[in-house]
């Protein structure tokens, strides 16, 4: 991951805050903390390099392939 790219992420979602929080002011806390927290959830997602990462097929494949292997025998 570039530094550049989280830096403009981070500052995506500062930008996102100033402008939705004077909305968000006359809304319960319990909807300002979900905000920040799907804020910071989309934050940590675009950090981390998912198009490389393996799939759930993979990890089920990985899973079941001893028994695929006993099955045959």
């Amino acid at each position: 991951m570039e530094w550049k790219v989280f830096f403009a992420t981070m500052l995506i979602v500062f930008i996102i805050i100033l402008f939705q929080w004077p909305k968000m002011k006359q809304h319960p806390k319990k909807d300002k903390g979900t905000f920040l927290i799907l804020l910071f959830i989309a934050l940590i997602l675009s950090s981390l390099d998912l198009q490389r990462l393996p799939g759930p097929v993979t990890w089920v494949s990985t899973l079941l392939k001893p028994l695929g292997t006993f099955m045959q025998h």
